[in-house]
């Protein structure tokens, strides 16, 4: 199997400039991936991404890809697979908003459910419609920590993860003895910038490297779901049983 023990040689990023995607891409190029996709708007950023993974050893290349463009999605994603087996395809777009404004503008608030949820869903299922035609491979979708429950500082971003996530699961369920793995992601707060970078002192924060770590050690273990850091999975079940009322009053 061409993406057995965690390692596969091809492997299609949805978000080509993800600090995760690309910290996924490094962590399987130094091991077995030989071709790396990334997909994204065309932007000096995403060429610079392929750019920095180029002297690792794969083969890199751009795919113009855009979330909210779904009528696109079939044709654009389509031609990849088409162009010859993927192995493992990271959906890794998202966007987290800004709750405090958005909540007083409809329309921003929308772009974040169609990006995170509305633009995952349509991506997701042409990419596993193509692996299980292919018979093989694994999707990864990056979830949160913030779809367990709804949070006053990020209900909006977090409603958006927690369909995404459900969505996720039913589509793992519906691939399952296919031949193809659907694995969910649920990091904590992704710290960038080193260890004084923003979000480092909330709780539970992680990083990029740490949660490419984590997929890679998920897929060889042909995990359905994995929390980043693991401590997250306790934490997670206990903050969903919590009552509202209490819940309202913790520094969450």
């Amino acid at each position: 199997m061409k993406d057995a023990f965690g390692a596969p040689q091809s492997l299609l990023v949805l978000g080509g400039t993800s600090a995760i995607g690309l910290a996924t891409a490094r962590r399987l190029i130094a091991r077995r991936t030989r071709t790396v996709l990334l997909a994204g708007r065309p932007s000096p950023a995403l060429s610079a991404a392929a750019a920095s993974l180029r002297p690792l050893g794969a083969e890199v290349r751009t795919v113009p890809f855009d979330a909210l463009d779904t009528a696109s999605h079939e044709e654009r994603l389509g031609a990849v697979f088409a162009a010859g087996d993927v192995d493992l395809v990271l959906l890794a777009f998202g966007v987290l908003g800004d709750q405090a404004r958005d909540e007083s503008d409809p329309g921003a608030a929308v772009r974040v459910a169609q990006t995170n949820y509305t633009g995952a869903v349509s991506a997701g299922l042409v990419c596993a419609g193509a692996l299980q035609s292919q018979g093989h491979g694994s999707l990864v979708v990056l979830s949160s920590v913030a779809a367990e429950r709804a949070r006053r500082a990020d209900f909006i971003y977090g409603s958006s993860k927690a369909g995404l996530d459900v969505f996720a699961q039913g589509l793992g369920d519906a691939l399952y003895g296919t031949g193809v793995h659907v694995m969910v992601v649920r990091p904590g707060p992704v710290r960038r910038g080193g260890p004084g970078g923003a979000r480092a002192a909330e709780p539970f924060a992680t990083t990029p490297e740490a949660v490419a770590g984590a997929i890679e050690l998920g897929l060889r273990r042909r995990s359905e779901t994995v929390w980043v850091p693991g401590a997250l999975r306790m934490v997670g079940s206990a903050l969903r049983h919590v009552p509202r009322p209490l819940f309202r009053r913790l520094p969450v």
